[in-house]
């Protein structure tokens, strides 16, 4: 029964079942931006092959200059396919084990979450893995038009495919479109598009897409960077390069602006998570953004009693705007959120242990409907009378798991760090790819400005100060691009990081505890698989880096 959901379940249980699908979660991610990524590269530069082509069909292209762009493609899409193929695999043992440790979730909210992740498998995964195949081995079978709108295509389905696990990942955050019914004691849909095209939803796609694309330009800046760096495939190198960079910083900016819509988002349904990121301690109106401050990394600070964190620098009025596009603001802090509040406007927001009572209640009066209406006794009075109960406390069913205020505040060093890391690379990132705009694209005045003000400084040799030579640049230059590609995934898997971290102890956010999700197994049993699935995710990994390297090495064949 859900009124009993597993509450003396072994804490290890919970701990290793979070554990593990952490685990498979984050290698997971360490493929898939880069496939999305890639998708894009790989596109363009196959684009340019194809308008290459018709030139030469008009009389007036060079043969030469569009076998390079289909020995590019064919160069770009090779590292492709070995990344996809990665990806795949840890997807499917992560969408197992929902129904493995995560049983309870899945029978309650099965109906709904498992709806985008059967159009997903249904119609992207078929998508995408129809058209790679056209894209691998159709160059001589296949017009080019036809093969350009395949490898389009196959990157669409990958974009199609994170669109549906984006939205069941954003129902978790912000579920809607949905009601309990207590006969089934389960949550059913009541309406697919609002759970499809949730707000919530769509700024979490944007968002996520265009970073998976910031790692997929910074992944071809890299492998660039390393044949400048060796002086081979020049051509290739400078060509991939302006793609790169072009995608990375439209990318950058376009992140930057869904980041902003996210964060409003996360402010209106999930204020515990901002104030988590922030830790804003105490709320109010005309508040700063942290720009940096010491919050311990390996404990959770006394909120209760502190202020706000030691040495903190903040922009004035600049997480007010974040929140609220307004500078004056209000956004609730830790101990807002615990004791209840009032906004400027009006709204009043109950403490938590009166949600918590609330959520008893509703409990409780499952219970009684239940034993009215399935007991031996039908007394359909009592069980009306406990279903309106029911309803009334509805809102805050799943607080009645909850023990005790405080376990709803997630650990705020791993929201806070992780948010700033993410944010302070994203920037590093932004000033990134315009540097590299400005060397490889002959921007009048402004590639020669450039140039001089970076010699002046000791960035760039003082003979090449008003002359094009991204391929003469000292190696310190190529290595610091190189060294951008595993910081690019620390970035992303941060994001990811403050999206569930921040939502904790919620699997659904105040409908299901994550201790009422995970089925009830052995701790061992799990603690065993965790370490399995470890050594498993591990090799694969230094396998696909193994493989990449090799093809990076081999560099792209030629015709």
């Amino acid at each position: 029964m859900l009124q009993n959901l597993l509450l003396n379940i072994d804490a290890g249980t919970i701990d290793w079942s979070r554990a593990q699908f952490a685990l498979t979660a984050i290698y997971h991610w360490l493929f898939v931006p880069l496939t999305l990524g890639l998708a894009v590269i790989m596109g363009i530069v196959e684009t340019n092959y194809y308008r290459t082509l018709k030139a030469i069909s008009k009389g007036n292209g060079d043969k030469s200059v569009a076998e390079f762009w289909k020995d590019a493609a064919k160069f770009w899409q090779k590292l492709f396919g070995v990344n996809f193929a990665m990806g795949v695999a840890t997807g499917i043992i992560l969408e197992f084990e929902f129904g493995t440790n995560w049983s309870n979730y899945s029978w309650f909210v099965g109906d709904i979450f498992g709806a985008p992740l059967a159009v997903e498998g249904i119609v992207a995964f078929f998508m995408e893995s129809t058209f790679v195949a056209v894209m691998f081995f159709g160059w001589k079978k296949v017009s080019p038009g036809f093969h350009l709108a395949s490898t389009w295509l196959t990157g669409l389905g990958a974009t199609i495919s994170a669109w549906w696990i984006l939205v069941a990942n954003a129902w978790m955050q912000y579920p809607v479109g949905c009601e309990f019914n207590p006969d089934t004691m389960r949550n059913e849909m009541v309406s697919f598009a609002e759970v499809a095209l949730s707000p919530f939803a769509v700024s979490k796609f944007f968002h996520t897409v265009t970073s998976a694309w910031i790692i997929g330009a910074i992944f071809c800046v890299g492998v660039c960077s390393w044949y400048l760096l060796k002086k081979r495939h020049t051509k290739l190198a400078i060509e991939s390069m302006k793609i790169g960079a072009m995608v990375g910083l439209i990318a950058c900016l376009l992140t930057l602006a869904t980041g902003h819509k996210s964060a409003q988002d996360v402010a209106e349904v999930q204020p515990m998570k901002l104030a988590a990121m922030e830790a804003l301690y105490n709320g109010g109106t005309d508040i700063g953004l942290t720009a940096v401050a010491w919050v311990n990394p390996f404990c959770q600070p006394d909120y209760q009693n502190e202020a706000e964190p030691p040495l903190k620098l903040e922009m004035p009025y600049a997480l007010s705007f974040m929140a609220t596009n307004d500078i004056h603001g209000y956004v609730p802090g830790i101990n807002d959120i615990l004791n209840g509040y009032t906004t400027p406007d009006g709204k009043v927001e109950p403490p938590i242990d009166e949600k918590i009572e609330h959520g008893k209640k509703a409990i409780e009066a499952l219970a009684g409907y239940r034993a009215a209406k399935f007991g031996s006794s039908d007394d359909g009075s009592a069980a009306a009378a406990h279903l309106k109960v029911l309803k009334e406390n509805m809102k805050y069913f799943g607080y009645g798991y909850i023990k005790d205020k405080n376990d709803i505040v997630p650990f705020v060093p791993i929201n806070f760090w992780s948010f700033r890391i993410m944010v302070g690379l994203g920037c590093l990132f932004i000033l990134f790819f315009l540097l590299i705009v400005i060397l490889t694209y002959r921007i009048p005045f402004i590639s020669v400005f450039t140039r001089r003000l970076l010699a002046a400084v000791g960035l760039l040799p003082e003979t090449e100060a008003d002359c094009y030579a991204v391929t003469n640049l000292p190696a310190w230059h190529y290595w610091l691009a190189i060294i951008l590609i595993p910081l690019a995934y620390i970035g992303s898997e941060c994001g990811w990081l403050v999206a569930e971290f921040g939502r904790q102890p919620w699997t659904i956010q105040d409908m299901l505890p994550t201790w009422a999700a995970v089925s009830d197994l052995n701790s061992g049993s799990v603690a065993l698989t965790f370490f399995l699935f470890l050594i498993l995710f591990s090799t694969m990994l230094a396998v696909e880096i193994s493989i990449l390297l090799k093809q990076i090495q081999k560099g792209p064949d030629r015709e």
